[in-house]
């Protein structure tokens, strides 16, 4: 590795930092400038991909031909195809003249296709076979064109995942992963995030006239242990947002001052969240108490059951041995009411049995030869009471929340996390307006 000329590399193309990694990086971006390989250059967003693309363009033989960046995630799936190799006159509505497209206007340059990843697969395909061949067709056109143009491609996203998940190309990610660069992200940088900033705070001192500021050795730790998931870019704008806002208050950044300009990271976020509340319920306030909250629940899942229940049943009303079915199972429609179990009058007779009497559970009777015990002897007093309690103490939930509320339902229902109409429908259910 020749430092000396990796220095220079820097300075020409603006690049602070010493990280090994980086040098790393670097130094094969100036081992493969001269060769027309294909450079597949992988790292996080905002780490600086793009700057290595010029490198490798700048120091090569095409360095007098033209370069160009392109976003693949920026351009619509319509129109990529068009963008890149052009298209004849008439080819798609709007199209009303013929254009060249990138391959072809950059004949003997280099293409650097940033986000590749986000590339269509149909796309893919026709970029293998300029990559093969150096062949490409217009859209609209039987015309094989030729170019020859060098292509570097870059991504943030695990192309080998997306091969497995069938959302890129395998043949295309091996032709463009002929010499991987990779490029490290901010946070493993180490001490280069400290030089990154005083220039930055330096340049912006500059711009807007005013003072640089300077951090203290706690807010230059508290710098260098932040994980900076916005790499280059996040702190480029933290720079910014210091220098323009703390400026003129005090040119030495303490720690205090540094940490309101550092967001909450990913890290953060994952850490344990407090238990979920009712809508305007505050912790402790003790609008709802953790029962009621789970009565409440318990009453949204058996009225869920329920309707599951009458889905079933309407279904096996009208299969052929659908009978049969609810004879051996009808303990499972109990909680039904005796409407549910009305046969619709225009609901066609099964088509090879006779047609079956609507079953009346109330009144029908299973005998036990063993132990001679009928369904009516079944008692069912459990699950009768089990509703009842759960509907008594929903009735007390909405009476505790309108009375809190001063019988305001919209702040009611709010509290309760159901629906305005919900509540209107529930309260002249359970006749709360006759009671209070």
């Amino acid at each position: 590795m020749n430092l000396k000329e990796i220095q220079s590399v820097k300075q020409r193309f603006g690049i602070i930092g010493n990280a090994s990694g980086l040098n790393y990086a670097i130094n094969v971006a100036l081992q493969v400038a001269n060769t027309d390989l294909t450079v597949l250059i992988t790292g996080e967003s905002g780490s600086g991909k793009e700057s290595f693309s010029k490198i490798i363009h700048s120091l090569s033989a095409r360095k007098h031909g033209q370069f160009i960046a392109i976003n693949c995630g920026a351009i619509p799936e319509g129109t990529i195809d068009s963008e890149l190799f052009g298209h004849e006159k008439g080819s798609f509505t709007g199209a009303v003249d013929q254009r060249k497209g990138y391959f072809e206007t950059t004949n003997g340059g280099t293409i650097f296709l940033d986000e590749i990843g986000e590339m269509p697969l149909g796309t893919q395909a026709r970029l293998l076979r300029v990559l093969e061949n150096g062949e490409y067709i217009r859209v609209g056109s039987s015309k094989v064109l030729k170019t020859d143009v060098r292509v570097v491609a870059a991504t943030n996203v695990n192309l080998r995942s997306a091969v497995e998940n069938g959302k890129f190309r395998e043949d295309l990610y091996y032709r463009l992963n002929t010499v991987p660069i990779y490029v490290p992200p901010l946070r493993e940088r180490g001490e280069d995030i400290e030089l990154l900033f005083r220039k930055f705070t330096t340049d912006f001192a500059e711009r807007y006239r005013i003072n640089p500021i300077q951090l203290t050795e706690a807010a230059k730790q508290m710098l260098l242990r932040y994980p900076f998931p916005g790499n280059i870019r996040q702190l480029k704008n933290i720079a910014e947002q210091t220098s323009i806002l703390e400026s003129a208050n005090n040119s030495l950044i303490e720690a205090e001052t540094l940490a309101k300009y550092l967001p909450a990271t990913a890290t953060a976020s994952q850490a344990p969240q407090p238990p979920m509340l009712v809508p305007g319920q505050s912790a402790g306030d003790g609008t709802f108490s953790e029962r009621e909250l789970l009565y409440k629940v318990l009453f949204d899942m058996r009225r869920d059951m329920n309707e599951l229940k009458r889905l079933v049943l309407d279904v096996l009303k009208h299969e052929q041995y659908g009978s049969d079915i609810l004879n051996t199972h009808k303990n499972l429609f109990d909680t039904l009411q005796p409407s549910d179990f009305t046969a619709p009058t225009d609901s066609p007779a099964p088509r090879l049995l006779p047609p079956t009497p609507v079953i009346e559970y109330d009144q029908y009777e299973s005998s036990d030869k063993d132990n001679g015990v009928t369904v009516e002897d079944i008692p069912h007093e459990t699950e009768e009471d089990d509703s009842l309690s759960l509907e008594k103490k929903e009735k007390e939930m909405i009476i505790k929340a309108l009375r809190r509320n001063n019988h305001k339902r919209k702040y009611a229902a709010e509290a309760l996390g159901i629906s305005e109409r919900t509540l209107y429908r529930k309260i002249k259910q359970y006749r709360i307006d006759e009671e209070n």
